[in-house]
């Protein structure tokens, strides 16, 4: 897998993506991630990637330019599965939309910044907009950090235990059960004994209506969105 992103900030993301899972993942040749500086596409001496926006809202807004330079140089290179944007407007991110893009083989993600960018840009060069939450960040690069960490541990392969993401809360729309270690007894706080009776069949029964309990209890919107 291949994942560009296009950033006016790369120092931001910079980190969160040689780290941990996602570090292991690029030294092992599963995923490639490139970061690619707007800035770089622009033509102006002062290398100007924002304008006023028209009409009288206040707020800079990312000029369509440098990003359709940057967008088609890199489309001229290989072919893309998406042409991600991250808005706080998009399509609400979820555990199966994470599913989804791990079967990508090249995604392209556009971060945001101040008030967004030029609306063409949405219009005419992406074909996904994605939000992380209902909430305004001051710019995109976390939430495309964010989307790029959920991605890439799906990948085969990077994780050393690959069932282990099958497990994980909403893969089969519910919240993950509770999970203990060693001791089994710590401070008087005592671990369920049915997980340290070996009976596996009765353990994920256990677990199944723990998931179940936890959902209802936490997150009931997920049990009505079946």
């Amino acid at each position: 897998m291949r994942i560009d992103i296009i950033t006016v900030l790369p120092e931001l993301i910079e980190s969160p993506l040689n780290h941990s899972i996602i570090k292991r993942a690029q030294k092992k040749g599963l995923v490639s991630i490139n970061l690619h500086h707007l800035r770089d596409y622009t033509t102006d001496k002062h290398r100007t990637v924002d304008d006023y926006a028209f009409g009288p809202d206040a707020g800079m807004v990312l000029k369509i330019e440098p990003i359709y330079k940057a967008i088609e140089k890199l489309k001229s290179e290989r072919d893309y599965d998406e042409i991600i944007y991250t808005s706080p407007d998009g399509e609400p991110y979820t555990q199966k939309l994470a599913n989804t893009l791990s079967t990508k083989e090249n995604i392209l993600i556009l971060c945001g910044h101040y008030k967004g960018v030029d609306h063409r840009v949405r219009e005419h060069l992406i074909t996904r907009e994605i939000s992380i939450g209902d909430y305004v960040l001051s710019g995109g690069e976390l939430a495309a950090a964010i989307i790029v960490d959920s991605v890439v541990r799906l990948v085969p392969g990077v994780l050393s235990d690959e069932t282990s993401a099958l497990t994980d809360s909403f893969q089969d729309g519910l919240l993950a059960p509770p999970v203990y270690t060693r001791p089994a007894e710590f401070n008087g706080w005592k671990v369920p004994e049915i997980l340290l009776s070996g009976n596996f069949k009765e353990i994920e029964k256990w677990q199944m209506e723990q998931a179940y309990e936890r959902t209802k209890r936490l997150r009931p919107n997920l049990l009505r969105d079946e």
